[in-house]
């Protein structure tokens, strides 16, 4: 009876956690498909337009780490419920806003709230769920809620656009966060804080800093060009602060980023392919949008709706991918899901400016959210593996930093390579060809970057943890008690 109860607890508790994920990748892909509302709404420029999704982006990038580290330090539960809190709060008034200013305030503050959500999400996963096929069940439905937000933002975003106005999708993500905090204070069970030590706030500031700099340089660039005195600039200071951050860290007692960190398991490794994922996971979703409704015309609502079958493979991709995993290994399974992803988008590479849905994005959106999905799960989990239990909440940070950076470079790579070729092509071509030409070269290159990962998934054999395979560090001495989060 009491193991039954325990495995209920669990379950309702990792609901609500994924709950929390859900809405933070909700948040991340809603405001895609009402961007020209919104810029008409609040008097943005065609420049300042763009700033509605890098400010959340910017903001959630650049403060993973500091959230991580916090949830170690200060207690996952409670810097889940503070960064739920903000990130409604920041939710309502961006709905509310009726000026620019406001309106990116807004979306930074509720980029701050996911940076505290993230990481201290996913490590009361980790806690609720010891190694094993638990945690992988876990993971996977970790998987499918990332997955399912992002491709749930875009269809919920075109039909609130077209039947309540813009700021009913930010109204939907404030009340959409109601049930997650009544649910993580109801459902999700305290625990010992397992960090110890000072929070290194030298090392957190430089850090989040430059990662402040190397963002905003990078989406400045998609706009301004890359050799734009002010984008120069940008990773001038980047490369300063970054140094600075390393001769921080070699000092200080209580590093932010502990050598031990990178000695564990696969952390490293992990995080590289998880970056090279992420540059074209977020450029897939701004790339698709576009192309069907400037190409193929579709509105809101239809360019929404025609994100389900991926949806859906991602759902599925993410439940199979332990079950694959524990049938022909971690490594087989990254290579096989990225070689997949990669053949969707390879598909799409031949996209035509007269096509359809049916023909050019049905079949490749179902091999995408299958491989896609398989290799965001098996690399979160390896990101984490052998991490030490004191760990947890930076580890979990660092892999969604990696995401959201890898992110970032990706997409101003991309859109600097689309815009030029789609320039290119308007010499002599219609607008729409013109487009199409461009987003061609975008896919391409993502199947490249994907192909050239799937070739680096065999360093994924070697561990670094010094314990037997699959086990992980001996915990962190048990703090003393009253201590809760």
């Amino acid at each position: 009876m009491r193991i039954t109860a325990t495995i209920r607890s669990s379950g309702a508790a990792l609901a609500v956690l994924a709950g929390a994920q859900f809405t933070v990748m909700l948040a991340t892909s809603i405001v895609n498909v009402a961007l020209p509302q919104i810029r008409d709404g609040v008097g943005l420029s065609d420049g300042g337009t763009t700033w509605v999704v890098n400010a959340y982006g910017l903001a959630f990038g650049a403060l993973l780490l500091a959230g991580g580290r916090a949830a170690d330090l200060l207690g996952r539960r409670r810097v889940l419920l503070a960064g739920l809190a903000v990130f409604g709060a920041a939710s309502l008034a961006a709905g509310l806003a009726t000026s620019s200013p406001v309106l990116i305030a807004a979306r930074a503050l509720q980029g701050t709230g996911a940076a505290a959500i993230a990481p201290a999400a996913l490590a009361l996963v980790m806690d609720l769920f010891p190694p094993g096929p638990g945690r992988g069940r876990a993971l996977g439905v970790w998987g499918a809620v990332s997955g399912a937000g992002g491709a749930a933002g875009v269809l919920l975003g075109g039909v609130l656009t077209e039947a309540a106005g813009w700021q009913w999708i930010f109204f939907a993500v404030a009340i959409g966060t109601l049930p997650v905090l009544v649910g993580t204070v109801v459902g999700v069970p305290p625990a010992p804080v397992t960090g110890s030590g000072r929070f290194d706030l030298p090392g957190t500031t430089t850090v989040t800093l430059a990662l402040t700099a190397l963002v905003w340089g990078l989406t400045t660039a998609r706009r301004s060009g890359w050799t734009d005195t002010t984008v120069l600039g940008a990773f001038a200071v980047t490369a300063v602060l970054l140094t600075a951050f390393v001769l921080v860290e070699r000092r200080h007692p209580n590093p932010l980023l502990p050598p031990r960190l990178f000695r564990a398991g696969r952390v490293t490794v992990g995080n590289a392919l998880m970056a090279l994922l992420g540059s074209v996971w977020i450029a897939l979703f701004f790339f698709l949008p576009l192309y069907q409704q400037q190409v193929l015309g579709s509105s809101p609502l239809v360019t929404g709706l025609g994100q389900l079958p991926l949806a859906a493979a991602n759902m599925l991709g993410s439940t199979l991918a332990p079950r694959i995993s524990r049938r022909i290994g971690a490594t087989a399974t990254v290579t096989a899901a990225l070689l997949t992803e990669a053949a969707g988008l390879l598909w799409l590479s031949r996209i035509s400016a007269h096509g359809s849905y049916a023909a050019d994005l049905l079949g490749p959106g179902i091999l995408i959210g299958l491989g896609l999905s398989i290799a965001f799960v098996q690399l979160t989990t390896l990101s984490v593996e052998g991490v030490a239990r004191q760990d947890a909440g930076l580890a979990g940070g660092l892999v969604n930093t990696s995401r959201q950076v890898g992110g970032a470079i990706g997409l101003a790579v991309l859109a600097t390579l689309a815009g030029t070729a789609t320039a290119r092509a308007a010499v002599h071509q219609p607008q729409p060809e013109a487009l199409t030409a461009g987003y061609r070269i975008a896919f391409g290159v993502c199947a490249a970057v994907l192909l050239a990962t799937a070739a680096l998934a065999p360093l994924l054999t070697r561990r670094t943890a010094t314990g037997p395979s699959g086990a992980s560090p001996s915990p962190a001495p048990q703090p003393a008690a009253g201590r809760r989060h």
